[in-house]
């Protein structure tokens, strides 16, 4: 049996700018990072049923990789060259299209345990570039990299697309001081609220040749909030966070709403310097940066929504159990 944990992700900005249609002509870049909260992928063996046994929200039984209808779990068991006679099952620690990149992280997870069941250890670049492949260019979903990336290597990250394809991964130096005053000032929400992502970022795909400048503005915020970070101004964060939201706001119609517009607006009124909705928008996770002295106020002033504590996660997708008989 193999057991693989995987973390979702807070991406705090440059959301967008990972899509292949806007990196490969501009360059694009991603500061975000993995979070305590996990996908759990187990892989087990059916030692006398050849058939392939899929447990997830429904259980499936097939008798072919062809056959398995979980979309993601079929095509990684393509590419790591899987076959029958096993039983394998995900479950995670949030709902599915809450904004946390859980379908790439489901990805990554699934890619981790088929060649750890196989005895074959791959890289977190692997793992990150296999996913992108099944997700971007044999499903063609409407995605970008960043997810995937921040998956397989875990932490806090500054990621850069390059033009050419290229995509570094760097650390982002904090002291542990500052990383745990990041942690202090950073509340999730969850709205109740869910949405297929697909809708919203197929909307936003399809506009990014008409959302040039903010995208532009969206990468240039990234880089200066990587600096402040590092440069211990965090609330340099919070001021970023709320001007990155505006720009995000105007990538697709469905990002945001009036009952999100009125939160963002109370959590401001109450001491908030900035926040998001996580992800493609729309509903999910909701992020704000709040200084400690008023993070009781926001509290108040959101609490008809349910509060997820979180820390910043420092591992990537690993093996957490490997039994052979």
């Amino acid at each position: 049996m193999i057991i693989v944990q995987t973390p979702v992700r807070v991406s705090f900005f440059g959301g967008g700018t990972d899509f292949p249609a806007f990196y490969r002509q501009e360059g694009g870049c991603a500061l975000s990072t993995a979070i305590d909260k996990y996908i759990f992928v187990t892989i087990k063996e059916r030692r006398f049923d050849d058939r392939i046994w899929v447990s997830y929200t429904r259980t499936q039984i097939a008798d072919r990789v062809d056959e398995v209808q979980h979309e993601l779990i079929r095509e990684a068991m393509r590419l790591t060259g899987m076959h029958g006679g096993v039983e394998i099952s995900t479950s995670g620690d949030v709902p599915a299209g809450t904004g946390l990149g859980s379908s790439s992280t489901v990805t990554i997870g699934a890619l981790n345990a088929m060649y750890a069941y196989q005895n074959r250890p791959v890289t977190a670049a692997t793992l990150a570039q296999q996913a992108c492949k099944i997700e971007i260019e044999t499903l063609n979903k409407p995605i970008g990299v960043q997810d995937q990336y921040i998956a397989a290597y875990g932490n806090l990250r500054f990621l850069e697309f390059h033009s050419d394809g290229n995509i570094e991964v760097h650390d982002v130096h904090l002291s542990e001081a500052n990383r745990q005053r990041l942690h202090e000032n950073l509340l999730l929400f969850y709205t109740g609220l869910t949405r297929k992502a697909e809708s919203v970022l197929d909307e936003q795909k399809n506009n990014i040749a008409t959302r040039l400048s903010v995208l532009r503005q969206m990468k240039e915020i990234a880089y200066t909030a990587r600096r402040e970070l590092e440069s211990g101004n965090l609330d340099a964060l919070g001021t970023l966070l709320h001007e990155s939201w505006q720009l995000k706001k105007q990538l697709a119609s469905g990002i945001s709403n009036g009952t999100i517009d009125q939160w963002y607006q109370d959590a401001r009124n109450a001491g908030a310097l900035g926040g998001k909705i996580t992800g493609a928008g729309g509903g999910g996770f909701f992020l704000v940066y709040v200084p400690c002295e008023h993070r009781q106020d926001v509290r108040n002033a959101l609490s008809n929504l349910r509060e997820m504590p979180f820390r910043l996660e420092p591992d990537g997708s690993k093996v957490i159990f490997n039994y052979r008989r």
